[in-house]
């Protein structure tokens, strides 16, 4: 079909062995090939790094119920879907109806432990990644190219491109790492396959990724040059600029500059925002001129219950039965809005922006049981049909690419670190956009209106608790909304409460431990080197 022509079912080259410590990684498939059959041709270098990228949109080698992770289910280790829970049901955004689903009421009910297996998926998966990563790191060196008759200056130079996008997705194993759960085991290519990594912290995760970005930013290809689906200098630009906004966080030093720096750079790279919003989210989105980098979803070469499969399907409403409207059976009001989000588009201005696509109908506003798909309003964003309203090919498994990294987001990135830059805290009501910061916010807003200026802002209506509610109303369900929370201090130990936070009906404050998540006590039990976070 569009887009999946690079990966390969076929996480062979590291399936005989894992880096991680906490899991087992097997071979599932009579179809895997060893490494020494994989390597041997400069196509199976490609066929690898298919691999690669494929354990970000991929659980295992057989159908959409496989693993190759021993021991842990595919429905609670795919990446997006994980990484989606993670950073939006625990927040205001959203609830799941279905909390007999492993893991999914403590997430959404703010009451996780170390035992989530939801988290122990995330983690394994991410740290699969890295050791993915490695083997192809290790099996890439020039000396091994040389060994193994390929020689070619045009093959050599391609695998060396592949090389450096291993190493930018490894940098981005880790950011997640370092994001969700504050530290990691720290492996790379130079380690054994047996080793036990040791414990790296924030700081020194941070640093790492830093370094090894700016180091493989020069020889990666430019922004919108490579094939889909492959990453270029934009997608590593964005990890650097999401990282600086965050640094305060981090490592507790503001990066502010240094953010705006990347989204420039990134901006330049040739992106412009597509003419409608929702197109961002149809099954054609890889047409999209503004998707920096997504998680790829594919009806048939790609089946898994990944973050679009799940969103898409649980858009369905229980009351409504709209599947037929995103060309998915749905799954009968398995997801709903929490009503701090629906509030977000309260107000006039809000009448004709595209993005505001909640339905309301008779359904109350107010979830009173989470467990009742008939209570809260539903989402209407993302969808299964292209732009001119074919259907995917399959009504399960979408063609709906994840947005993980766009133009939009960089907009938002530069307005918010320019204001924090030049003064605005999140203790104060400054209101310090300059007029670029200006022109990208209402770039957005013009665009949610059909190009009209009605909603436009000036610099006196733009503060930091706009930024935050904007970049909710622009990014909802894209997975950085716990991030954002965490920044603006209205996540743990913040007074900003949404319904079933804290597992109180209209919200409670938490600990600012929940800022970071608890590593799997399986995976301490593994790696002696790790140890757990406070308060877990």
């Amino acid at each position: 079909m569009k887009k999946i022509n690079f990966i390969y079912i076929l996480f062979a080259f590291a399936t005989l062995q894992s880096c991680t410590g906490d899991l087992d990684v097997v071979a599932e498939d009579s179809r895997v090939l060893t490494p020494a059959e994989l390597f041997s041709t400069p196509q199976g270098y490609k066929q690898a790094l298919g691999g690669v990228y494929g354990n970000l949109s991929l659980t295992g080698t057989g159908d959409a119920g496989s693993s190759f992770l021993q021991g842990i289910d595919a429905g609670t280790s795919q990446f997006g879907r994980c990484m989606w829970y993670l950073q939006n049901l625990t927040t205001d955004e959203v609830v799941w109806t279905y909390e007999n689903d492993e893991g999914t009421a403590e997430l959404q009910r703010n009451i996780w432990s170390s035992a989530n297996p939801i988290l122990l998926g995330m983690f394994s998966r991410t740290m699969a990644e890295v050791a993915l990563a490695n083997d192809f790191l290790r099996q890439s060196t020039p000396a091994l190219l040389s060994s193994r008759g390929i020689t070619s200056p045009a093959d050599v130079a391609e695998i060396n491109f592949y090389r450096n996008e291993v190493r930018v997705l490894r940098a981005f194993a880790y950011y997640n790492m370092m994001d969700l759960f504050g530290k990691a085991p720290f492996i790379t290519e130079n380690d054994p396959l047996d080793f036990k990594g040791p414990q790296y912290n924030r700081q020194q995760l941070f640093t790492f990724i830093e370094k090894e970005l700016n180091e493989v930013i020069p020889n990666l290809k430019a922004a919108r040059t490579n094939e889909y689906g492959r990453l270029d200098k934009a997608m590593a630009q964005m990890i650097l600029a999401k990282m600086y906004l965050n640094a305060q966080v981090y490592i507790g030093t503001p990066k502010y500059a240094e953010c705006m720096a990347k989204c420039q750079e990134v901006i330049a790279g040739g992106y412009t925002l597509t003419t409608k919003y929702l197109d961002n989210f149809k099954a054609n989105n890889h047409t999209s001129s503004e998707m920096i980098f997504t998680l790829q979803s594919d009806g048939v070469k790609t089946q898994n219950y990944g973050a679009t499969t799940v969103m898409i399907n649980g858009q369905v409403g229980s009351v409504e039965s709209n599947g037929a409207e995103f060309a998915v059976g749905g799954w009968g009001g398995a997801l709903r809005l929490r009503k701090q989000f629906v509030e977000k588009f309260d107000g006039s201005q809000f009448n004709n922006d595209e993005r505001k696509t909640y339905s309301a109908g008779s359904r109350p506003i107010d979830i009173a049981d989470l467990t009742n798909a008939g209570q809260g309003y539903i989402l209407r964003k993302y969808s299964n049909k292209t732009t001119t309203g074919v259907a995917g090919v399959n009504s399960t498994f979408v063609d709906t690419d994840f947005p993980l990294f766009r133009l939009a987001d960089a907009y938002l990135m530069y307005a918010e670190a320019q204001m924090r830059k030049d003064g605005a805290t999140n203790t104060n009501n400054a209101t310090t956009a300059t007029a670029q910061s200006l022109t990208y916010i209402n770039a957005l807003r013009q665009r949610a209106n059909g190009g009209a200026t009605i909603a436009n802002v000036t610099q006196s209506q733009v503060n930091l608790d706009f930024m935050i509610d904007e970049r909710s109303r622009e990014l909802h369900w894209e997975g950085h909304r716990r991030q954002d929370l965490i920044r603006f201090n209205k996540y743990g130990g913040g007074s900003y409460n949404w319904a079933w936070k804290g597992n109180i009906a209209n919200g409670t404050s938490i600990p600012s431990e929940l800022n970071v998540f608890p590593l799997p006590s399986a995976s301490i039990t593994a790696n002696p080197n790790l140890t757990q976070n406070t308060g877990y």
